[in-house]
C-alpha cells in the first residue's frame, strides 16, 4: 500500500514539475487548422500566378514583376496571422480546460527560444527579397522554421523537435529544386502540419 501511494506521488510531483518547465497545453488542431491555412494560401498563390501568365510547373525561370512579389508576400503574412490565431484559440481553449495559465514565465521563455531563430530567418529572407533573390526564400523559411521547433522543444511538448527536424531537412531538400517553392511550402507548412497535428490531437486529447 504505501508503495503504491509512494509511486503516485513520484507521478504527482512529476507531473507538477513538468507543467511548472514546459508549455504543455499546445493544441493538435492548431497544427492541423494551420496546415489547411497554408495549403488554401498556396492554392490561392497558384492561381494568381496563373492569372499573372505565370505558368508555374512548366519548369522554366518565371520573372515576377514587383506588384506580384507584394501580393504573394501579402498572401504569406495573411496565412501566418491565422495560423497564429487559430493556434491562440485552440491552445487557449486547452489551457483552460486542463486549468493551466496560458501565459506565465515558461510561455516567456518558450516564445523568446522560438523567436531568436525565427525573426533572424524572417530577417535573412527579407534581405532575400531585397535583392530578388525570390527562389532562396522558401528553402530559408522552411530551414529556420525547423531551427525554430527544435530550438523551443526544451519549453514545450517533446514531439516538436520532430516537426523542426522534418522541416529543416525538407528545406535542404528544396535548396537543390530552386524555383519549386511553392510546393515545398505546401508540403512543409501544408501537410506534415496537418499530419504532425493529427497525431498530436490523438496523443495528447
Amino acid at each position: 500500500m504505501d508503495s503504491k501511494n509512494y509511486h503516485e506521488d513520484l507521478l504527482h510531483i512529476r507531473s507538477m514539475m513538468e507543467r511548472s518547465s514546459r508549455f504543455i497545453s499546445l493544441s493538435g488542431l492548431s497544427g492541423v487548422f494551420a496546415g489547411l491555412a497554408a495549403l488554401i494560401g498556396a492554392g490561392y498563390v497558384y492561381v494568381v500566378l496563373e492569372s499573372a501568365k505565370v505558368s508555374y510547373f512548366n519548369g522554366d525561370r518565371n520573372i515576377y514583376n514587383p506588384d506580384l512579389v507584394k501580393q504573394l508576400v501579402l498572401t504569406g503574412i495573411v496565412i501566418l496571422f491565422a495560423a497564429i490565431f487559430s493556434g491562440y484559440i485552440f491552445t487557449a481553449k486547452k489551457s483552460k480546460k486542463k486549468g493551466l495559465k496560458i501565459w506565465d514565465a515558461t510561455t516567456k521563455r518558450l516564445l523568446i527560444t522560438f523567436a531568436v531563430p525565427l525573426v533572424t530567418g524572417g530577417i535573412f529572407c527579407l534581405a532575400l527579397l531585397y535583392h530578388h533573390l525570390y527562389a532562396w526564400i522558401a528553402p530559408a523559411t522552411l530551414i529556420f522554421y525547423g531551427i525554430a521547433l527544435v530550438n523551443a522543444e526544451r519549453y514545450t511538448l517533446t514531439d516538436v523537435k520532430y516537426l523542426g527536424y522534418c522541416q529543416i531537412v525538407l528545406g535542404l531538400i528544396s535548396l537543390f529544386f530552386l524555383g519549386w517553392g511553392l510546393v515545398f511550402w505546401a508540403i512543409g507548412f501544408g501537410i506534415l502540419h496537418i499530419v504532425y497535428g493529427l497525431i498530436m490531437h490523438k496523443k495528447y486529447k
